[in-house]
């Protein structure tokens, strides 16, 4: 007669102290922000800065 109660096919889940890791498998550092360096917000705020001069400029050239 077999008990089913007695019978744990299923192993317990294993708690893993490894570090996170991304899908290719290397590790993250989930501490650090993923905000902009200062110096990259510049560069992003100059760019759209440029941008915005050649829209005004090309306005200007067609006479708009």
């Amino acid at each position: 007669m077999n008990n089913d109660d007695s019978v744990n096919d299923v192993e317990p889940e294993a708690t893993s102290n490894a570090p996170p890791t991304d899908t290719s498998g290397k590790p993250v550092n989930v501490d650090q922000t993923n905000t902009p360096s200062p110096t990259r917000t510049k560069e992003l705020e100059a760019e759209e800065l440029r941008r915005k001069i050649a829209e005004i400029e090309r306005k200007v050239a067609d006479g708009n």
